[in-house]
């Protein structure tokens, strides 16, 4: 059918697909080079100069996981980050590098399941699961009486929640930046079911498939989730952009109706930002971070 096409429209239309192939690589590469080996992170460690964090790895309850880990003052508290998706542990890299924040926390990002040197490309669609997986990590890093702040970006948002809901004796304080919280309160990419399909799958990023599958289980994860917020009693900010598509504002009010037992729940919008709050509004993520290491 193709060569029975003339010449020009041929050309007009391998032009059209090495275009739309440009395009999809453009898209498709920082998900690919943010899941990095071992060596490959330890790369990334040294230029960022951050030679002091410690690469390691955890047995949970069902599944290894990868972590960094900056200090280990039993004095200080332990200040854990959990990424959306698709993304991994040095997706938090620049807050990690921060010295405020080093110098009144211990660091601790983790790579939650599928993504990172947790499992690339091995999906784990349970939040539960998920929760009770780096609330394992946690355990093991943390020091006996030591107080925990988490901060959860998009999905990392949802797991955190788990967390803080399954363990509250675990969490002291707890950020919920970007959140997918509600049920059905999210964009989903008219692509994400064909491509989660053996015959697509294989032509995606591993930390994109992994990210599709999870995408695809978020309303009956959050469904169930939905009686368990009694749960949490730590204080919390929640933070979310008044322009964000992805992860729709009314996740920051669903959750702020359902926070009932946390003593102190801070809401802020962030007039005209988007769903990227690490690279637009780093600072304020950083207030909050300091206010709730003030707070606990």
């Amino acid at each position: 059918m193709f060569h029975m096409l003339p010449r020009k429209k041929r050309l007009y239309f391998l032009l059209a697909a090495l275009l739309f192939a440009g395009y999809a690589i453009f898209r498709l590469e920082p998900f690919v080079r943010i899941q990095m080996n071992d060596e490959q992170l330890s790369a990334r460690l040294v230029r960022a100069n951050l030679e002091v964090a410690e690469i390691g790895y955890q047995q949970g309850t069902t599944r290894r996981l990868r972590y960094l880990q900056i200090g280990q003052d039993s004095t200080r508290p332990l200040l854990v980050f959990i990424h959306g998706a698709p993304s991994s542990s040095a997706w938090w890299l620049s807050m990690m590098r921060d010295s405020s924040l080093r110098h009144d926390a211990n660091l601790l990002a983790i790579d939650r399941p599928g993504y990172g040197g947790s499992g690339l490309g091995r999906p784990m669609t349970s939040v539960q699961e998920q929760a009770e997986n780096v609330a394992a990590v946690i355990r093991s890093r943390r020091f006996p009486g030591q107080r925990v702040i988490l901060h959860g970006s998009s999905y990392g948002g949802t797991v955190s929640a788990r967390l803080a809901m399954d363990y509250p004796d675990m969490v002291d304080g707890l950020l919920l930046q970007s959140a997918s919280l509600a049920p059905t309160q999210e964009y989903t990419y008219w692509i994400s079911r064909p491509t989660t399909h053996w015959a697509l799958s294989w032509m995606l990023p591993s930390g994109l498939n992994t990210a599709n599958h999870e995408k695809l289980a978020h309303e009956a994860e959050l469904r169930d989730m939905a009686d368990e917020w009694y749960h949490i009693d730590a204080p919390t900010v929640i933070l979310h952009g008044t322009d964000d598509w992805l992860i729709y504002p009314r996740n920051a009010y669903y959750a702020c109706d359902k926070l009932v037992n946390a003593p102190l729940v801070v809401h802020h919008m962030v007039p005209g930002k988007e769903h990227d709050l690490l690279y637009t509004a780093p600072d304020l993520l950083r207030h909050y971070l300091h206010f709730l290491l003030d707070t606990i």
